[in-house]
């Protein structure tokens, strides 16, 4: 494989060629949400359990068994608070954490959550051979169809790692949306060298993701680690943001790392503040997506 030519030495429509992959188009911020609410919340949880050792060909026990415990605790606390509040949420899920846990995937569908594409064994879409990435994608899409007995209408990319490739793919599988880039706070049309595409981009952003506060490598130096009340004020700050701006707060989470006893507590009271305040939708990803499709942009 020929050596990369060096960032300097790029012709000016290389580089424009590079920015203009998946870029930002016109805002798909609505003007209001359903029934003239303020503020669009949409919550989402990446069930990735087993996959994240799977991934990186660690067969180690102790680190499977982190993962394991986002389905054995985690998806039942989470279920639970949902159903409590009454509020629908997005799960998305690598194909192998479905085919591990059928019986999971089934139950959260039925109680009315929407169920994503999040890879096939959470692989890195970057490091993948040409190719390899579409089988995955359209494999993992029929598994999760087959599973839950709903068909997925929108992705989020593994570690939000979205290749040259991505958009071709999401294009030919007529995806309603993709939440993997951060080019916004609210939803946008996604441009594929200045070309609108139809699909609209929900994005995610890492401030808004509990792994960042919370993640940690048993045999890594750096070990981050945040209270539970600091990253409360960190996602109840963003949601205030949206709030005001009547915009969308769309919040990332997994249930091996939010699903502990110490942490489930902030979503609650975070849930339990943002519906105090008057004009609040929350919806699942494909419901914005959708809204924001419909009545954005004008």
């Amino acid at each position: 494989m020929p050596e990369p030519t060096p960032p300097w030495e790029l012709t000016e429509p290389e580089w424009r060629k590079i920015v203009g992959r998946a870029r930002a188009g016109r805002s798909l911020r609505p003007a209001s949400w359903p029934g003239g609410a303020r503020c669009c919340v949409t919550l989402s949880f990446d069930a990735d359990h087993e996959t994240g050792p799977l991934r990186d060909s660690d067969d180690s026990p102790m680190r499977i068994s982190q993962g394991q415990y986002g389905s054995r605790q985690g998806i039942p606390r989470i279920r639970a608070l949902l159903a409590r509040h009454g509020i629908p949420a997005t799960f998305f899920y690598p194909a192998v954490s479905a085919m591990l846990h059928p019986e999971e995937i089934r139950a959260v569908a039925d109680e009315g959550h929407e169920i994503g594409i999040h890879s096939w064994i959470h692989e890195a879409n970057t490091k993948l051979p040409q190719g390899v990435e579409r089988d995955l994608t359209l494999r993992s899409a029929d598994m999760l169809e087959k599973l839950s007995g709903q068909r997925p209408v929108g992705i989020r990319t593994a570690s939000w790692d979205f290749s040259i490739d991505t958009l071709s793919i999401i294009k030919e599988m007529g995806l309603l949306y993709d939440s993997s880039l951060m080019a916004d706070d609210d939803a946008y049309e996604l441009l594929d060298q200045g070309e609108p595409t139809g699909i609209v981009e929900l994005p995610p952003e890492w401030i808004r993701d509990d792994a960042v506060y919370f993640n940690m490598l048993r045999f890594s130096g750096l070990r981050p680690y945040t209270p539970p009340s600091a990253v409360e004020e960190i996602f109840t700050a963003e949601f205030d943001g949206a709030y005001a701006e009547g915009g969308m707060f769309l919040l990332t989470m997994h249930p091996h790392i939010i699903g502990h006893r110490s942490r489930l507590p902030l979503l609650d009271r975070l849930i339990t503040r943002m519906k105090k305040h008057e004009g609040v939708w929350f919806a699942t990803h494909a419901q914005a997506a959708q809204w924001c499709k419909d009545h954005g942009g004008g």
